[in-house]
Parts: C-alpha cells; sequence; structure tokens
C-alpha cells in the first residue's frame, strides 16, 4: 500500500546548467517532496538536475517513481534504485506516464526536453484535458524568457489570456512549496 498523499511530477533538465542554484533547489525541493510526504514522479535519470532531486528526495524518504524510454536508460543513467521504474518504448510514453501519475507539475530548469514536457501539459489545459496545477521554478529568472514568449504568443493574439492563469511562476523553492500545499489540500 502506497504512504505517500500526492505526486508531484518534476521536469527538470538531464545537466546541472551553470549556476549552482539550480542543483540547490532541486535538492531543495526533493526534501519538501519527502518533508510532505509526497512521492516524486520524474524522468528517472540519475544525472543533472533529475538526479539532484531524486537522490535528495529518497535520502529524506520518499517514495519515487521514475519514467524513461530505452533509449535514454545508457545517456540519463537510468536511477534503478527507485521506489518504482517505468521503462517506456519512447519519450510520448515517458510524458503520458509521468502525467498520468502526478496531482500536480513543477519545472525546474531544463533544456529542449523540459520546454517540450512544459508546452505539452500547458496544452493539455488549455484544451480542458485536465485541471492539474503547472508550477514553474524560476530559480536567477531562468524562466523569465518562456513567460515572456508565453506573454507574446497572447499579445500577438496566437492565445487567449485564459492561459496565464494555467501557469504560476516561483523565485523560490519555499513560495512553491507553499503553493504546492495549497493547491493539493
Amino acid at each position: 500500500m502506497a504512504t505517500y498523499s500526492r505526486s508531484i511530477c518534476v521536469f527538470c533538465g538531464s545537466r546541472t546548467g551553470r549556476h549552482p542554484a539550480y542543483v540547490n533547489d532541486a535538492r531543495q525541493l526533493g526534501e519538501i517532496i519527502a518533508a510532505e510526504g509526497w512521492r516524486l514522479v520524474y524522468g528517472a535519470g540519475d544525472v543533472g538536475l533529475m538526479g539532484a532531486v531524486a537522490r535528495s528526495a529518497q535520502l529524506a524518504g520518499a517514495e519515487t517513481f521514475g519514467v524513461i524510454p530505452t533509449h535514454l536508460v545508457k545517456r540519463e543513467v537510468g536511477k534503478t534504485d527507485l521506489t518504482r521504474l517505468v521503462v517506456t518504448e519512447n519519450m510520448h510514453e515517458r510524458k503520458k506516464v509521468m502525467f498520468m501519475n502526478s496531482d500536480a507539475i513543477v519545472v525546474l530548469p531544463g533544456g529542449a526536453g523540459s520546454l517540450d514536457e512544459f508546452f505539452e501539459v500547458l496544452t493539455w489545459r488549455q484544451l480542458g484535458l485536465h485541471t492539474k496545477p503547472i508550477f514553474v521554478l524560476n530559480t536567477e529568472g531562468y524562466w523569465n524568457p518562456l513567460l515572456a514568449l508565453v506573454n507574446h504568443v497572447i499579445a500577438e493574439g496566437f492565445a487567449d489570456a485564459s492561459l496565464l492563469p494555467f501557469v504560476t511562476a516561483f523565485d523560490d523553492v519555499h513560495s512553491l512549496a507553499a503553493a504546492l500545499r495549497a493547491a493539493l489540500t
């Protein structure tokens, strides 16, 4: 029987990035997930921010649910000591399994894969396919260009302003954690 109350899907980089704050925030988020009794759902890698958030969550006692496509097991050093590991055939299945097994989505700094994941869950939300909260951790202002792009898309008439409430950005982990608590109660 599961011991967690809710599951947090974390999309993030398979690299650590240039600023130590990215790794620090990933570690803090992992600790908070464990302290709250939540389960971490993530991309199952043991590298970059993925590895940092997972190791931190595990060390603090959280259950971990990792999802990785076959072709990335070696590249992302698939973490085999998770509570549950699912290996999918492709990236699309990975995103779907992660999404379906979570109650909220958090996007940490990352690259093209994280952007793909973000835009997929945002599109699904816009289309009314879910109502899960989507949170962005804007460490060191990393996601400022993304947030500006979303506003630009709206300003140029390619999306309605109703898109804006679907994404909430936070500059620090503690504000994010408070929002997660509020959204999941």
